[in-house]
């Protein structure tokens, strides 16, 4: 009996100096490229979405969605939203004013019905875009200095 108890006190004590659990936040990574949060297929969402990571929709969102980090509107999702963001990829279907402070990236089968506001912007062949596009340094606060007033007189 004497054996089975100190194999007890062993047992014991290594579980002590181990967590016998791990929280979930420990083990979410934090990579660029990997998703944080996925709206899935058959989801829908209405509402203001305001996220840090990178987050993925494949799902219906309606609304307004804010992040410095990066958008994923999956193929087959159907978003109609003002969106801001630091990257945005579109491979579903956006109707709505897209403003992204670093990219845009519209891939194929992408729609897009709304306007564009970015510094780059890249687009595959094959995607469908009705709006404007207006590309300028988004993050850059300093504008170019107006004119002379007067302009070339002598």
């Amino acid at each position: 009996m004497a054996l089975l108890g100190g194999k007890k006190e062993e047992t014991l004590s290594s579980t002590v100096s181990k967590p016998l659990f791990k929280r979930e936040e420990d083990s979410v990574s934090m990579r660029p490229g990997d998703i944080h949060t996925l709206l899935g297929k058959g989801s829908e969402f209405e509402g203001k979405l305001s996220f840090e990571g990178q987050v993925r929709i494949d799902g219906k969102f309606n609304g307004q969605i804010f992040t410095k980090d990066s958008l994923i509107i999956g193929d087959g999702a159907r978003v109609q939203a003002e969106i801001h963001a630091g990257t945005v990829i579109i491979h579903g279907t956006v109707e709505g004013n897209v403003k992204a402070t670093q990219l845009i990236e519209l891939k194929q089968p992408g729609r897009v019905k709304g306007n564009l506001e970015t510094p780059s912007l890249s687009m595959d062949r094959g995607v469908i875009f009705e709006g404007t596009l207006k590309m300028e340094n988004l993050s850059n606060s300093q504008k170019a200095p107006p004119p002379p007033p007067g302009g070339d007189r002598k």
